[in-house]
């Protein structure tokens, strides 16, 4: 548990955390970046405090990931499992319009600064959404932040339970258009934890659909990516 005089300091240091992070997004969008420049930003970007970015991913395998949506040239992203913004920064640099993330916890003090990663000449705007992903309301508020709008691409990395990834998945799938992509984190059968159960879903619903498998390793404990494209009627 956090101390009162550790609380006291962090919160001391926010403008300054806060400037830094500013000061590191302006050197990045000083320039057009590859992506593999935008993975090793999202994998850990140089900021810190309450303004840390960073994924817990394998780099390539992200990259992997990140060249593929890219190819889409993607208008709408939405994304299931927020955590530190990695993955959402990604997603910032190669959607056009729109992307929504979704988590259990609020982005706290980096909610604005979540807004300012789309490159300046992007007309992207990213909007962060509260809440359990299998609750009806959180639902209908992404419902309302798309617009009508149809998702290119659908990153589910909340709920790791069998159970839990499987409601996502046909809660979510009903707004990504056709020929859109649907993607999902730890998809390996190794996992560090047994809630970890993507595999078996995974496994099961993968060979139904077109997919690609972004695997670093056969033997890897953890991570591993699965993509699936949605199905042109």
């Amino acid at each position: 548990m956090e101390t009162i005089e550790a609380s006291f300091l962090r919160r001391l240091r926010i403008p300054f955390d806060r400037l830094r992070a500013k000061q590191a997004l302006k050197k990045f969008h000083s320039k057009k970046r590859s992506a593999i420049e935008i993975v090793k930003h999202s994998m850990k970007f140089p900021s810190s405090g309450c303004f840390r970015i960073d994924s817990i991913q394998i780099e390539s395998e992200l990259l992997s990931l990140v060249n593929q949506v890219r190819s889409l040239s993607p208008k709408v992203i939405l994304e299931i499992g927020t955590a530190r913004g990695g993955t959402l920064f990604a997603w910032s640099q190669l959607a056009s319009d729109l992307v929504v993330s979704c988590d259990l916890t609020g982005p706290g003090y980096k909610k604005e600064f979540y807004k300012n990663l789309p490159p300046p000449e992007s007309n992207c705007k990213i909007i962060n959404l509260q809440g359990s992903s299998h609750d009806p309301q959180t639902k209908a508020a992404i419902r309302s932040s798309l617009n009508k709008q149809s998702v290119d691409f659908l990153f589910l990395d909340g709920d790791h339970t069998e159970i839990g990834v499987e409601q996502d998945f046909n809660d979510y799938i009903e707004f990504v258009r056709p020929g859109g992509l649907v993607a999902f984190h730890d998809v390996v059968q190794n996992q560090p934890y047994p809630t970890n159960q993507v595999y078996y879903f995974w496994s099961k619903i993968k060979h139904k659909y077109e997919y690609s498998e972004y695997i670093n390793s056969a033997n890897q404990c953890g991570f591993g990516i699965g993509v699936i494209k949605v199905p042109v009627e």
